[in-house]
């Protein structure tokens, strides 16, 4: 079959052929792939960014953004069958038996975790893949053509779920259910994680203003406008300029992984709010802050600064859940979130294809 791999720390990229994987366990699922994500960590570590191959292999297999069709499933498998749509998580506990070993691998107390296409697990960029029940996720029928955003929109749900949980527990006569409506959230960053975050946001009934650095007519803000919120260009308006012209920020959803922003925004965060950071800067010099204004500030105002990745099972049933609702409420706007689809022999353009109006690429198999 073929595969798309990578030499760990190379710039390696070529189109492989691996023996087609067969089931070996009665709890194990076959999936034909049908999409695959691009995202900036396939992209990163396409450029010799951080990324380790299989034990025993110096060829890792990207691709952990995922859906495809249930081919053969073990004599012990009842979560999916043969015809239906399905993702496999990216995350694998450590086996060291901590309690998050159980369910919440994303949380891994060690940090010795595995990760399908990215950390010592050949990714889902092949025809056919094989993994455990356990780690399946049945994706519905309607959502077969964009399904492949589960994944994404499982990391920005996750952020907020921690968010809500934090905030909702910390302020009087607040619940899980009623904290963010009303309340006004700055998404920064409007690729795919802060527009899905976004969606999310909108959906829970808060007011989103959100931040990039692109024209206002251009995709991304297109898409914010359509789910009812306010952009902002970052190249006309400071992180410093934020409170004085849109009022308290209540949570601040940072999706740009840009350092030195990252910590500008702080300054934007009013009364009891929280930052939820998911962005991953890349290397690079290092960012020159106020730090005792800001801790100050951090300290006065009793703000919360939570740092979120990946994501659970329950998470990724969520995004389905907020996926469903959201094609719901705004059709195809949420559609246009995937900009190009490529077939799987054009992985070297997907890979490249980080034009200003990109949000989400995918390749067709």
């Amino acid at each position: 079959m073929k595969s798309i791999s990578t030499v760990p720390g190379s710039k390696v990229l070529q189109l492989v052929d691996r023996q087609e994987p067969q089931l070996t366990a009665p709890d194990e699922i076959k999936l034909k792939i049908t999409q695959i994500g691009i995202c900036g960590t396939d992209r990163e570590i396409a450029h010799g960014g951080r990324a380790d191959a299989p034990a025993g292999s110096t060829e890792l297999v990207l691709g952990h953004e995922m859906i495809g069709k249930v081919i053969e499933v073990g004599a012990q498998v009842t979560t999916v069958k043969p015809g239906d749509y399905a993702l496999f998580i990216v995350r694998r506990d450590c086996g060291m038996g901590h309690e998050c070993c159980k369910d919440r691998s994303d949380m891994c107390c060690s940090g010795l975790y595995t990760e399908r296409g990215i950390r010592a697990r050949d990714g889902y960029m092949a025809e056919y893949v094989v993994d455990k029940e356990p780690y399946v996720i049945k994706i519905p029928q309607e959502l077969a053509d964009i399904g492949v955003l589960t994944e994404p929109m499982s990391v920005s749900v996750k952020a907020l779920d921690e968010a809500i949980k934090v905030q909702a527990a910390r302020i009087p006569g607040t619940t899980y259910d009623s904290y963010l409506k009303g309340r006004k959230a700055l998404v920064v960053g409007l690729g795919p994680i802060g527009l899905l975050g976004a969606i999310a946001l909108r959906l829970r009934g808060a007011e989103v203003i959100g931040m990039d650095i692109v024209d206002a007519t251009s995709p991304r803000p297109t898409i914010l406008k359509e789910l009812g919120g306010t952009y902002i260009n970052g190249k006309e308006i400071a992180a410093d300029q934020i409170d004085e012209l849109h009022g308290h920020i209540d949570l601040i959803f940072e999706a740009a992984g840009v350092a030195k922003l990252g910590f500008e925004l702080i300054d934007a965060l009013g009364i009891n709010g929280i930052y939820v950071m998911t962005g991953v800067p890349g290397a690079g010099r290092p960012a020159d802050i106020p730090a005792g204004a800001l801790m100050q500030q951090m300290v006065l105002m009793n703000q919360v600064l939570i740092g979120s990745v990946n994501a659970s099972k329950e998470h990724n049933y969520m995004a389905i859940r907020d996926l469903v609702e959201a094609r719901k409420r705004w059709g195809k706007t949420i559609e246009n979130i995937i900009t190009e689809r490529l077939p799987f022999t054009e992985f070297e353009k997907g890979i490249a294809n980080t034009h200003s109006d990109e949000i989400k690429t995918i390749l067709e198999w």
